[in-house]
């Protein structure tokens, strides 16, 4: 029997330390709530990470959580565990705005198919977070809900557009938060937030009952702590769903089996093409120094170049927006003035690419990723890169509704995620150091498809030897 959990660190801990230590008996998730519950009065002011608190059903649900387990009942591998999740995965009877003004008052009559397993393994759901409007900005702006703030320095980005989700996580308002990722939206606030996040290989994860931003681009997955975290969420949520045809038939296997801190001949290309274009001396110096501990634990690290990923950059730049301004094309026509400036700009855009270009961007999608994994994948496990070139910008210097000309930095920020989206492998961003003004830096991991237990193995085996993911702001 482990040393019972003081009360003091709850909120601290990781995602799997608390589920593990509901289902020893170790404490109750009443307690794993109200620890939650208190650090989101004393801090949500600040960081304005959640949209709606159901506290009272977050309480009910633990009491009869710890009901069920003093009754000898088995529990699910989440089981007690308290989280939050974008507001756009939908449960039937609760509204979910997707951060818009469009939706502020939309109930949905569906429960998103991710939501219904996560209930199934016993996770505590407390609610929904903000998000950029209708997921379409990297940074975390929202004008109808107000900015989500980044808990190391609250003038900064949290990343978007799963910001509340990313903040939440680091500022342990919850263990665990789903986002999506369209174009780097679940890594974007893992890196800019000091946590971690995995985007699972394109259709891994069911996307019935979650609101669409791009078809061919759209992915569903955690922002956590800990590999570990990432590994045990992503077997709960994986899988084929007939509610979802797209969703992909392979098997599930047990991520948490290849946790074995053993890396030794696991290759890593580091690709010099694209991703290190103009990147801060402080996120390559990271970067280097990850790359260092990975060699230690005998991953052997060869640079390489991959001349594909500009037409990749380019192609995926073509669909998410003809993909975006198709969905909300009704919304365009009746309601335009509810948009933020930026996000109508946006969508106008996708209205004026020209037919034939999104077909050549979906035709050229397979061949691109065969292209992209012979020059960066043939001989190797995963690629490495920075997940963001720069340093985490201030809220004031991304703001493109306040200054147009701020629209490069705005973009910039997802210059390294996209490209993934397009090719649709699975990704993870870890924490891997701070910048000299005490800001996060991410490592982003990349594999084959499927190959997320891999991706995962290399991300735990690093996470072994630093204590980055570990750090919490101080609020």
């Amino acid at each position: 029997m482990n040393a019972p959990v003081s009360p003091a660190s709850l909120a601290d801990l990781s995602m799997t330390e608390a589920a593990d230590a509901f289902a020893a008996g170790e404490v109750k998730a009443e307690a794993l709530v109200r620890a939650c519950l208190a650090r989101i009065d004393a801090h949500d002011r600040q960081v304005n990470a959640v949209i709606r608190l159901d506290r009272d059903a977050a309480l009910a649900a633990a009491a009869a959580a710890d009901a069920a387990r003093a009754a000898g009942t088995r529990p699910g591998s989440l089981a007690g565990v308290p989280m939050m999740h974008k507001d756009m995965y939908y449960r039937a009877g609760k509204v979910s705005t997707c951060g818009s003004k469009i939706r502020r008052d939309h109930v949905p009559e569906v429960t998103a198919t991710v939501l219904e397993r996560l209930d199934a393994a016993g996770a505590i759901d407390m609610g929904t977070l903000n998000m950029a409007e209708f997921a379409q900005n990297p940074t975390g702006h929202n004008a109808h809900f107000g900015h989500c703030h980044n808990p190391w320095s609250l003038d900064y980005c949290t990343g978007g557009s799963s910001s509340g989700s990313g903040a939440g996580v680091a500022a342990r308002f919850f263990y665990a938060a789903l986002g999506s990722d369209t174009g780097g939206s679940i890594r974007l606030p893992a890196t800019l937030c000091g946590v971690t996040g995995l985007k699972p290989t394109q259709t891994r994860v069911s996307r019935a009952g979650v609101m669409p931003l791009s078809f061919s681009a759209d992915n569903v997955g955690p922002l956590v702590r800990t590999a570990r975290d990432a590994a045990r969420f992503l077997a709960v949520t994986a899988g084929h769903d007939p509610k979802d045809p797209t969703s992909a038939r392979e098997s599930v296997p047990d991520y948490e089996a290849a946790l074995t801190g053993d890396i030794r001949g696991l290759r890593i290309a580091v690709c010099d093409t694209y991703f290190f274009d103009g990147a801060d001396s402080p996120v390559t110096a990271a970067f280097e120094a990850a790359m260092a501990v990975l060699r230690a634990r005998g991953a052997i690290v060869t640079r390489i170049t991959a001349p594909v990923l500009p037409a990749v950059a380019a192609y995926t730049a073509i669909i998410s927006r003809v993909e975006g301004a198709a969905i909300h094309a009704n919304w365009m026509r009746e309601h335009p003035g509810d948009y933020a400036t930026h996000l109508s700009a946006r969508l106008y855009g996708g209205y004026a690419i020209p037919g034939h270009y999104y077909v050549e961007a979906l035709s050229r999608r397979g061949p691109l990723l065969r292209e992209f994994v012979a020059q960066a994948l043939t001989g190797y496990d995963l690629v490495a890169t920075p997940t963001l070139r720069t340093r985490v910008p201030s809220l004031a210097e991304t703001d493109i509704d306040a200054d147009p000309e701020n629209w490069s930095r705005f973009m910039a920020v997802s210059a390294n995620t996209r490209p993934f989206n397009y090719l649709g492998l699975p990704t993870i961003s870890i924490p891997c150091g701070f910048d000299d003004r005490g800001l996060p830096i991410g490592l982003q991991l990349a594999g084959r498809p499927f190959a997320e237990a891999r991706v995962l193995q290399a991300a735990d085996a690093f996470q072994r030897d630093t204590d980055w993911h570990r750090r919490v702001p101080a609020l």
